[in-house]
């Protein structure tokens, strides 16, 4: 297949591409002018995107396949008003140009793939949160609803569509797991607050894997929880991390030191609210994981070269 990605040089996206050449298929990175790429894989080549005008360079004709994985990190600065306007025009805005701009090829591709968030789901407490559970509230449920809709545009031009609402992805050198490890390896290590909060956690290759099932997998669309089928409470993961860094767990994070630290609704939202989602969909199609548990996900991660 000849299939596009936006948010190329991203973690998911970097791992993905080179998956993608790996098994055959033509691979076209979607990026900004100013956007600088790496060599990569062979098979991958960039094409000029530019979502602020909706402009798509010509070699994106004959695409069979879009993954839409564009978005500033949520994680990257205080949500102030201007940096809450990047985080959602990033992602609904340019979600928005990119249907647009399919939308305008006389051939359309077959099927998009384009990411949200568990955040689409809010703080739920200990409430088991499948595909079917309805929204929540707060900035995070706020742009994933938008952000979704959007790329459900795309039914109109009769692609299938499908909503990844990734939970949070475990990689060695990348997204949040360096950033969890510090503390323990710094020996200051611990759970969060009280530790009772749901996080839906998934491992990198899996979330790889995952997507190469749902290109695959045609009669496949709607949203999907991007998520292992075992969600772990934060002091079992925390103390799952120090264990596989051989580090102790004596530390917590006090609420207020965290709501200090980031802002009180980016604390709330990013650490201290509660997501027990579950792959409902993916374990209705077939999937199988190939981390399921976080005490051995986390020693592959920390053991592997990516």
């Amino acid at each position: 297949m000849k299939i596009l990605v936006t948010g190329a040089t991203g973690l998911v996206g970097s791992a993905l591409i080179a998956a993608l050449a790996r098994d055959g298929h033509t691979v076209c990175r979607l990026v900004r002018p100013q956007t600088k790429t790496e060599g990569g894989a062979r098979s991958a080549f960039d094409v000029t995107w530019n979502p602020e005008t909706g402009e798509l360079g010509g070699a994106a004709v004959g695409a069979d396949a879009v993954v839409n994985l564009g978005g500033a990190s949520i994680a990257d600065g205080r949500w102030t008003e201007s940096r809450k306007k990047i985080l959602r025009t990033s992602r609904v805005d340019a979600t928005h140009a990119l249907v647009t701009a399919l939308a305008k090829m006389n051939a359309k591709p077959s099927v998009l793939v384009s990411a949200s968030a568990i955040g689409f789901y809010g703080n739920r407490g200990d409430e088991v949160l499948t595909e079917t559970s309805t929204p929540g509230e707060g900035f995070l449920s706020d742009v994933s609803k938008d952000w979704e809709a959007e790329a459900l545009r795309a039914e109109m031009f009769r692609t299938r569509v499908v909503l990844l609402r990734f939970g949070i992805i475990l990689a060695k050198h990348g997204g949040a797991l360096p950033k969890m490890m510090l503390p323990f390896k710094l020996g200051v290590g611990g759970r969060i607050a009280s530790g009772q909060q749901w996080m839906p956690w998934v491992v990198l290759v899996d979330v790889v894997e995952i997507i190469k099932f749902v290109l695959a997998m045609r009669d496949v669309s709607g949203p999907i929880n991007v998520v292992a089928p075992e969600p772990a409470r934060n002091v079992d993961f925390t103390q799952a991390l120090a264990g596989a860094l051989h580090r102790p767990a004596l530390f917590p994070a006090p609420a207020i030191a965290l709501k200090l630290a980031l802002g009180h609704e980016m604390a709330e939202a990013l650490l201290l609210s509660s997501h027990r989602v579950v792959p409902a969909a993916l374990t209705r199609i077939g999937y199988r994981f190939l981390h399921p548990q976080i005490e051995p996900a986390l020693k592959a991660v920390l053991t592997s070269h990516s």
